[in-house]
């Protein structure tokens, strides 16, 4: 197993080489990594896996019965949902079926939710069904005054999509997979058969190239002489609200979608709280990661209409997430066969859902662009901790010292984390896998604990 964040770069060209370690850089390398006879890298920027666009989104595993219908997107959300719902359940990461409601406010909003229904049918979920105003609030009590009725779809669940990267990244690691952290791409160029990229960490030479740059897709496929799509960064805002508010709601509270995205939702998590989001703000600054009072007001008035009791409740972390939105209405997935090159660009808020089924097309695109892929061998299966509050969590069995108190984690789990073939390289890391500090004190109680633990197991003296 070899993850490397400093120093040079293996000098020996590898077969393939995917660029962005989010959670489809990550599938991607899963996949090369059932393929052992190859020697395969993932690159990533930053420190960690994950930490762009996968790791500040809404949590969703969609049933993909609101996409374009025949668009890529649409098959593989409809695909990946499948398949994450599988592997979820094999490798203990948490998933609840919810369900959505598409909640209609007046009555043009009413008047729509018939074409959902039969989108939804276009896209092969056939279990969509309308509610009159006295079943949904029924269903949802707490719901504002003067909803007129809804569209149920009952296949949405929420997920962990920390661990869902982090369960990828893992098979790809201990499947042999090379994974170097701290390697910005600066520059790509081709000759005689082999991509060189310019890194950060220096140079690395790979024959094949697949670029899942997320916000920065665009910028490599221009390094490589492709100009198909612009990325243009979409910032999503959120309130997560105290593990209290988790009784004030049951469904994933969905408005009637417009062409900037799905809205601003209520929804629970599988941690216990509850999202108020995201806005849908375009901006110009790929790096423009932080929360703004007015976006935050905006979503607290609409939160109001939603779910008034919801903001009574305490706010446990407010964070800003970066969309890699383009100007088509699809995903931007595509071979160059001359080049040994694969873009997978404009993977936006669905990219969780479809995350394994966009890894099996890519790599159908690697086979077509001369790749030599034998027949995938099965991986050795990983178990990721659960995080979840509605599954057996480690401290409800005793035995063992909770470190966290605001969301029950033990130091075993903290200890496991540190010594994991990802191990993070970072506190904010340590908190994504662990959840340690990610409670309403925000680590005022535990975070000396916490930052001596992470620092012992990095060498570091205090």
């Amino acid at each position: 197993m070899t993850v490397t964040a400093e120093g040079p770069l293996p000098a020996v060209p590898y077969d393939v080489t995917v660029v962005g370690a989010g959670v489809v850089g990550s599938a991607i390398a899963r996949e090369l990594a059932a393929r052992p006879h190859l020697r395969a890298a993932l690159v990533e920027a930053q420190d960690d896996v994950g930490q762009g666009t996968s790791k500040a989104n809404t949590a969703l595993l969609h049933t993909g019965f609101d996409a374009h219908p025949g668009t890529l997107e649409a098959r593989l959300v409809r695909e990946g949902s499948r398949l994450l719902a599988g592997y979820a359940a094999a490798c203990g990461i948490p998933v609840e079926p919810v369900g959505a409601l598409l909640v209609a406010w007046d009555q043009e909003q009413l008047a729509a939710l018939p074409d959902l229904a039969r989108k939804a049918v276009r896209n092969d979920y056939q279990d969509a069904r309308p509610l009159d105003a006295r079943e949904l609030y029924a269903r949802e009590p707490h719901l504002g005054p003067g909803a007129l009725g809804a569209l149920h779809v009952p296949g949405e669940s929420i997920v962990c999509p920390w661990s869902t990267t982090l369960a990828y990244a893992t098979q790809a690691v201990r499947g042999g997979v090379d994974l170097h952290l701290n390697s910005r791409v600066e520059r790509a160029v081709r000759h005689d058969g082999l991509h060189t990229l310019t890194t950060s960490r220096g140079p690395l030479s790979t024959r094949h190239l697949v670029n899942a740059a997320g916000l920065h897709a665009d910028t490599l496929d221009r390094m490589l002489g492709h100009r198909a799509f612009t990325v243009t960064p979409r910032r999503g805002q959120l309130i997560v609200y105290d593990k209290p508010a988790r009784d004030l709601v049951r469904h994933i509270l969905l408005p009637v979608p417009t062409a900037l995205g799905k809205g601003v939702l209520v929804a629970p998590t599988v941690y216990g709280n509850v999202l108020l989001g995201p806005t849908a703000e375009d901006l110009d600054d790929r790096s423009a990661t932080r929360s703004t009072a007015d976006g935050l007001a905006a979503l607290r008035e609409k939160g109001r209409r939603i779910l008034p009791a919801l903001l009574d409740e305490e706010v446990t972390a407010v964070y800003a997430g970066l969309r890699a939105a383009t100007e088509h209405d699809d995903y931007r997935i595509s071979a160059h066969p001359g080049q040994a090159y694969v873009t997978v660009g404009g993977i936006r808020s669905t990219g969780l859902t479809a995350s394994l089924a966009v890894a099996a097309h890519v790599i159908g695109l690697l086979r077509d662009s001369g790749l030599d892929l034998k027949d995938p061998v099965e991986l050795p299966p990983v178990r990721m901790p659960n995080l979840g509050e509605a599954f057996p969590r480690p401290y409800q069995r005793g035995g063992d010292v909770i470190v966290c108190h605001c969301e029950r984690v033990t130091l075993g789990e903290i200890r496991d984390a540190l010594a994991g073939p990802v191990p993070p390289r970072a506190l904010a890391g340590l908190r994504r896998r662990t959840r340690a500090g990610a409670g309403r004190c925000q680590g005022f109680h535990c975070g000396a604990t916490v930052r001596d633990l992470f620092e012992k197991k990095a060498g570091h003296t205090r």
